[in-house]
């Protein structure tokens, strides 16, 4: 059975190593966070440094899940000192659970505070694709599949919550959210 592939991205208004109250609250709630939706039904894994997250993004062993990327549209630093970027990359079981984990709790509180801490973008914050079962997707596949989404909306190659697709490419609309021209389902 194939699993949904949730690709995030977002540009800090200040680098993670800022002391302003703010980025530290920021990345200070990142556990909670993750610890929350980690044990939301239909949650399967996100992608973990092998090495205990010691280091940068960029220089951390991300084991099967490759090699850390980020858009194009990414200028900032890729140091310590200058990094300012949250990236996030999941894997689920369906629509619904990732729909229902990303707008209740403490994601939702987060979520409400976003532009708190990120930079306003004309690019989408986020990508879901389906793989095939066994299949880890890479960070670069995110990075690949978010700009496809910026560059041609949303398809069954890569797409958001309010367009989205069954695994076999058809649209598909979960209840409560989508277009109502979409299918039901």
């Amino acid at each position: 059975m194939p699993h949904l592939a949730l690709y995030t991205f977002g540009i800090l208004k200040s680098p993670l190593a800022d002391p302003a109250p703010l980025t530290r609250e920021f990345h200070d709630s990142g556990e909670a966070i993750y610890r929350k939706i980690s044990q939301h039904p239909g949650y399967l894994a996100h992608a973990e440094a092998a090495d205990g997250d010691r280091g940068t993004y960029f220089d951390l062993d991300w084991g099967a899940w490759g090699e850390f990327a980020v858009p194009t549209w990414y200028g900032k630093g890729r140091t310590v000192d200058t990094i300012a970027l949250a990236a996030t990359l999941s894997l689920w079981t369906d629509l619904r659970p990732a729909f229902d984990a990303i707008y209740t709790g403490l994601h939702r509180e987060a979520l409400n505070r976003r532009y708190d801490w990120f930079e306003r973008a004309g690019h989408p914050g986020y990508v879901f694709w389906w793989v095939s079962d066994g299949v880890i997707p890479t960070w670069q596949d995110g990075v690949s599949r978010l700009e496809h989404l910026h560059d041609h909306g949303s398809t069954p190659h890569a797409f958001a919550f309010h367009h989205s697709f069954a695994p076999d490419g058809t649209p598909t609309r979960i209840k409560d959210i989508g277009p109502k021209s979409d299918q039901a389902r």
